[in-house]
Formats: C-alpha cells, sequence, structure tokens
C-alpha cells in the first residue's frame, strides 16, 4: 500500500516497472517562485510524483486531457526514483516551495500535516471542485486524517500470497479464503517435501504483512500516536521466522540477499512470498512459470485482517490555486479516459467509474482485478490501520533490522531492542 517507503518497496516498484532508471529520466521541473499566474488568466500548476519512464509517459498523456478540457490551467511535471523524490521534496517543503500537487502515501499524511504542509482538500470538496462520490469499497476514507481530507486515492491494491501455480500444483496445495496459519506452514513443508523448494521466501521484514497478522489477533502494527504491539510480540514473529529457515520452509536468507534485485520466488528459490496483489506483474517479467494469487492465511478461519492501499495525490498548504489542484485531482480520479491511459499502473482504480472504463485483457491484471473483487465479495476488507507521524521511519528501520537479522547479523533479541529503541525516537515516545 501497497503503499509505504523502504528499500524493499522500492525494488520491487522498479521491477515492475514503477520507478525510474536514472535520473535523466525525469521531465521537466516546474519550480521557482511565483503564483504560476499569466496575464490571460491561465495559471499554472506543478505536479510531482516517484516512478519510471513508462509512468510518466502515461501521466503526460492524461495532462494533455486535462490541459484540453481546462485550457486556463497548465501542468507542469517532475518525476524521480521513490527515494530521490522524497529528498528533493523534503527539501523544497522546507524551504516553503513544494509542488501544488504530488503523490503521496500514506505513512506520510500525518508526518507533513505535522510540518503544517498539507492542504486540507475537504473545502473543494464542499465548493464543489472537489467529488469524494462513487470510490470503491470505502477508499474515499483512506486520506481523511483527524478529520481532514489529506488525499484522495488514485488506484488500490491488498497484500497477497504470490505463488508460482506449478510448484503449488506439483505439491498437491490448493489455498483457498480462510485457510489458517497451521494451513499454511503444514502446506509450506509439503512443498519443501514434494518440489525440493522451500515453501516461502520468508515473512521477517513485510511490515504490512506483520501488521495483517497483529490485527488477525486484535493488535495493529501502528496506533494513531505510537506502535500497536509489545516486545514480546515481534519477539514471536522473528523467532518463528528463523523456525521456518532452519526447517527448510523458508528460503535461505543468503541466497535471496545474493539475488536481489532480482525476487526469491521469480529465481526458483521459493514457492510463494507475500506482497501487494499489483506487483503481480514483477514475477512474470522476471521469471519463468506461471505465477498467481492465493488469499491470507487467517488465525480463526475467518479476519484476515485486510484493507485496501492506496496511492494518494495530495495538495500543498502553500498553493495559490487550490480550486485548480482540486480540479486537476478531481480529474485524475474520476475521468474515464485517464483510467483507461493509466492502466493498473497505480492499483487497480480508486473509483467506480475508471473501474469500469479499463478493463484489462491481460492475464495477469485480470487476475488481480479479480482478487480484490473477492476480497470485496468475502467481507473482509476494515479499515487500514492508522499511521502516525514517524511510521516511514518505522517501516525502514522494520525492513532493515529484519534483513539484518535474516543474514545473521543480529540475535532475535537484539533485533527487537534495536527497532522498539528507534521506532520510539521516531515517534516521540
Amino acid at each position: 500500500m501497497g503503499t509505504g517507503g523502504n528499500v524493499e518497496r522500492r525494488t520491487v516498484l522498479k521491477a515492475a516497472g514503477a520507478t525510474a532508471a536514472t535520473l535523466g529520466l525525469a521531465a521537466t521541473t516546474g519550480c521557482g517562485g511565483g503564483d504560476g499566474a499569466s496575464g490571460d488568466g491561465t495559471v499554472t500548476i506543478r505536479y510531482a510524483w516517484w516512478g519510471a519512464e513508462d509512468r510518466a509517459q502515461r501521466i503526460n498523456k492524461t495532462i494533455k486531457l486535462f490541459e484540453k478540457k481546462y485550457p486556463k490551467i497548465k501542468v507542469k511535471t517532475d518525476f524521480q526514483p521513490y527515494l530521490d523524490f522524497w529528498k528533493k521534496f523534503n527539501t523544497q517543503a522546507s524551504g516553503g516551495n513544494p509542488p501544488d500537487v504530488f503523490q503521496n502515501a500514506i505513512g506520510f499524511l500525518r508526518k507533513y500535516d505535522a510540518k503544517n504542509v498539507l492542504l486540507d482538500l475537504g473545502e473543494q470538496v464542499k465548493a464543489g471542485n472537489l467529488s469524494m462520490d462513487g470510490f470503491r469499497a470505502g477508499l474515499e476514507k483512506f486520506g481523511e486524517i483527524d478529520g481532514k481530507l489529506l488525499g484522495v486515492p488514485v488506484g488500490s491494491n491488498s497484500m497477497a500470497l504470490v505463488i508460482d501455480k506449478p510448484v503449488y500444483t506439483k505439491a498437491g496445495v490448493k489455498p483457498e479464503m480462510g485457510w489458517t496459519w497451521d494451513d499454511y506452514h503444514a502446506a509450506m513443508k509439503k512443498i519443501r517435501d514434494r518440489t525440493g523448494r522451500a515453501g516461502d521466501t520468508g515473512p521477517y521484514n513485510i511490515m504490512y504483512l506483520y501488521d495483517l497478522y497483529l490485527r488477525q489477533n486484535g493488535k495493529a502494527f501502528f496506533t494513531e500516536s505510537g506502535l500497536g504491539f509489545a516486545e514480546a510480540d515481534l519477539t514471536d514473529w522473528w523467532t518463528k521466522a528463523e523456525q521456518g529457515v532452519e526447517e527448510g520452509i523458508y528460503a535461505d536468507q543468503k541466497k535471496v540477499a545474493q539475488i536481489k534485485p532480482k525476487s526469491a520466488l521469480a529465481a526458483g528459490l521459493s514457492g510463494g512470498e507475500f506482497t501487494w496483489d499489483n506487483f503481480t506483474v514483477r514475477y512474470t517479467a522476471e521469471g519463468k512459470s506461471e505465477y498467481g494469487l492465493a488469499p491470507i492465511p487467517t488465525t480463526d478461519g475467518k479476519k484476515t485482517g485486510q484493507y485496501l492501499g492506496s496511492l494518494m495525490l495530495s495538495a500543498s498548504k502553500r498553493t495559490q490555486h487550490p480550486k485548480e489542484v482540486a480540479q486537476f485531482i478531481n480529474f485524475m480520479v474520476h475521468d474515464p479516459e485517464v483510467a483507461k491511459i493509466m492502466g493498473y499502473d497505480r492499483g487497480v482504480p480508486a473509483t467506480q467509474a475508471q473501474y469500469d472504463a479499463y478493463k484489462p485483457t491481460d492475464p495477469v491484471n485480470q487476475a488481480i482485478a479479480a482478487y480484490e473483487e473477492s476480497l470485496v465479495k468475502a467481507g473482509v476488507l476494515e479499515p487500514i490501520t492508522p499511521h502516525p507521524n514517524g511510521a516511514d521511519i518505522c517501516e525502514a528501520a522494520f525492513l532493515r533490522i529484519g534483513e539484518e537479522l535474516a543474514l545473521g547479523k543480529r540475535s532475535v533479541a537484539d533485533a527487537v531492542k534495536q527497532f522498539f529503541t528507534e521506532s520510539k525516537t521516531a515517534l516521540g515516545s
């Protein structure tokens, strides 16, 4: 959700065609002073996002459509790889010159709201410049924080188990909605014993999977102000991860590290791995097998803890053109032609109108749509876990420390202590 800011996510996005190969791919940067207005009433707004050249080409096509419909609004664009985007954004925000509108994610809403960077778009909804009607599966609430509308979803995704279908067939494993973690671990052993391959890449540092597990058990990774679990909980999670590697049901973590950025699943080191559903295209591009989406295991056979994640569009509180920015966001999330151009590049379209306008013809994207439809039909989707100010730092720490543990650079006790120390500092608790 997914959508968070860590190196693993960046790697996955890059492999799926969603991060730029070089800074040289960036479009013309629309920065500098002034209010972006001209003598004839035309205004210019600046739009920034992270993504690859393919995403830029798609977005630029949608901008041409927007400018045709709104000839008095011009859009200057800027895009960067994920980490470079946030470095530049931080510099711009600190200097009081952030883009008028920009791509955003849930982990950054409270952070930049606390820094007085984000515009509450609720006033533009009231003014009729932005509609929050017609969103799928409750996504209209996704960018609401403390009564303020700080982001508008452009697409959705949810956590899934991506599997090597021939491997699962050979092992005689058929995952179904409602299977339990006991069922899952039994399946991992069957895959190991019947195919000679580890059943899963391993769950060490997949924060959003751990969040689902916690939610299944009445907790959560985050609360509105801090962490929603104790050191004992994380000790149990990471201890079981180590035991899984020792038993051979999880892949050899040193080999997993050696083949990066290629995934362990595509490299044939594992029979499956947990990730966001719309990243499935990565495995088809990297691997030589046939890949599919399987349900998230449960604790009680019912509750998956899942929610729809989303990339969003947010606006700067400093913009001198809030109406035009709202009109731009409204066009990008509601116009059917935009969906036909963007496809599932940023996830499954967030509004029903755009979802209906784009019908994928390739098996991978058809499977993604079918998976999300199955979640809605099963009624397992819940509101997303709150993300406090500092959540992005906690996510990065979970990724890094989990990988250090996996590679034998830390003990479980040391890893848990280090994560909580860094998280308490980041969250101010």
